[in-house]
């Protein structure tokens, strides 16, 4: 078995920065539509989501960082175009949307999207021995299945 510099299976890693590629272009799509919702929020609760819609975009903004540093990490190469984001994405795109329930049903729904990736991510690098994209996809996966309640409580 031939294993890339930090000791990891150099196969099963290569399929680990495919799938990591995904879910940053998923990421980054995301954190668009969260910009927009940012900027076009109307209603009596925009206050409330202005910043609720800030709060998600700046920790969208983090996680790319980290997922991207990731790919790197495991001697991949972070895609980087918005035609790339474009081909690989999978959530739903949020264009125009200044309704309120609208909106936090977009991020639902972008965030389920989201954890499928991760768990399937979750289970190629437990099967590659990767502990550190492991904890990652853990954190990541406990901090949305929380965001998902809360917003479908808000919703109801």
């Amino acid at each position: 078995m031939k294993t890339t510099i930090i000791g990891l299976d150099e196969q099963k890693t290569e399929k680990l920065t495919i799938s990591l590629n995904g879910l940053l272009s998923n990421f980054q799509v995301y954190y668009q539509s969260l910009r927009g919702l940012h900027w076009n929020i109307k209603g009596k609760s925009f206050f409330e989501l202005h910043v609720k819609f800030e709060e998600f975009y700046t920790d969208s903004q983090e996680k790319i960082d980290s997922i991207a540093e990731r790919i790197l990490t495991l001697g991949g190469k972070p895609l980087h175009t918005f035609a790339d984001y474009s081909e690989n994405a999978k959530v739903p795109v949020g264009k125009d949307i200044t309704n309120d329930v609208e909106a936090v049903s977009l991020v639902v729904k972008s965030l389920s999207e989201l954890l499928k990736i991760e768990r399937t991510i979750l289970d190629e690098s437990d099967e590659a021995n990767d502990e550190g994209t492991n904890s990652m996809m853990s954190d990541f996966i406990a901090e949305q299945e929380k965001t998902i309640w809360m917003l479908s409580s808000w919703l109801n």
